[in-house]
């Protein structure tokens, strides 16, 4: 049985639903894989707890549960103020798992891969903006970064562009990406306003309360740029043409409806070029999805056409995509 240390930063809802994860399936993990995880510590943004010999998670989640922070932890535990570059080049991990929102965790990202520890991340902005940095110095030191859950959660796309489609050439990826953006579309087909659909998302948990990453269409970007990376090489966001759902209106998304199709905000990636905007799809593509859905549309030279369609958001969904990560690397080291 090889133990494998694991760092994670980012405990907020999709951080604890990881660790609910490992918490739950250890044993699975175990006789499945041969594979002992070990979480040596855990970071909020109040600070970071650290146990060389493994942390009780469930210790630890009942306890950002009650108080909210980890730094109310005081009485079994010592809380350190470690920045992310001190943490991940102090304490002694196999894995680094990031969850943050941190948009320069790139920066402690390099400094992990650069003291040989995997990286993790469900985290966009660092490979949308330092793709190629990243994955040349994770190819360089021969450690896995690993990023499934950055595109469509846990519904692996990432995996086959990466993983499967070795001897294909990708000619066009076609994909409706963010969640929040369908949602509010669907609503207005069903006769809300932009507005109206906006705000019930927001009521919902669906939309954040600054939702300009989605409805701008900053969160698809970052993750067709991605994309790109994978498929075709490297390119950063700046290079992307972005354009969001705000500008479109009731009349459009119901007109639309009228002739049996429907609006959606769709990616679309070919080699050097990244264009997400609205666009009208007819209702029996596989992109015409409803709810937290997402969809891509994979067009190679030898496979012809392929569509993969699952949960592009969703707690456990997230969870899924970084804990699959998490035994891909662990079972790479072990």
């Amino acid at each position: 049985m090889r133990g494998v240390k694991v760092s994670l930063f980012g405990f907020g809802n999709v951080g604890k639903a990881v660790a609910r994860v490992l918490l739950e399936k250890e044993r699975f993990f175990r006789e499945r894989y041969g594979i002992a995880l070990k979480v040596v510590s855990v970071a909020d943004t109040s600070g970071v707890v650290w146990l060389p010999e493994g942390i009780d998670l469930q210790e630890v989640l009942l306890v950002k549960e009650t108080f909210g922070k980890l730094s109310a932890w005081t009485n079994d535990y010592e809380v350190y103020n470690f920045t992310p570059e001190e943490a991940v080049e102090d304490i002694d991990a196999d894995i680094v798992i990031d969850v943050t929102n941190d948009r320069n965790a790139w920066g402690w990202h390099l400094a992990a891969l650069r003291e040989g520890k995997a990286v993790v991340t469900s985290n966009k902005p660092p490979l949308a903006f330092h793709y190629a940095e990243l994955v040349g110095e994770a190819e360089k030191r021969d450690v896995p970064y690993l990023f499934e859950a950055t595109v469509m959660a846990g519904t692996p796309v990432i995996g086959i562009l990466r993983e499967n489609l070795l001897g294909d050439t990708v000619r066009r990826i076609e994909a409706v990406l963010n969640a929040t953006t369908t949602f509010i579309l669907s609503r207005m087909e069903q006769g809300r306003t932009f507005e109206e659909a906006l705000k019930e998302a927001q009521s919902l948990g669906i939309a954040e309360r600054d939702p300009s990453g989605d409805v701008l269409g900053i969160d698809a970007g970052y993750k067709a740029t991605i994309l790109h990376c994978v498929a075709f090489g490297p390119i950063t966001f700046r290079e992307a043409m972005v354009k969001g759902i705000d500008g479109i209106s009731q009349e459009k998304v119901k007109e639309a409806r009228s002739r049996d199709r429907t609006v959606r905000l769709v990616a679309v990636v070919e080699k050097g070029k990244v264009i997400v905007e609205p666009r009208e799809v007819s209702l029996d593509s596989p992109l015409a999805v409803e709810s937290h859905e997402n969809a891509a549309v994979i067009k190679t030279d030898l496979l012809g056409e392929l569509a993969i369609k699952g949960a592009g958001a969703g707690l456990k969904e997230t969870a899924s995509g970084v804990v699959s990560d998490v035994i891909k690397a662990a079972l790479r080291i072990a």
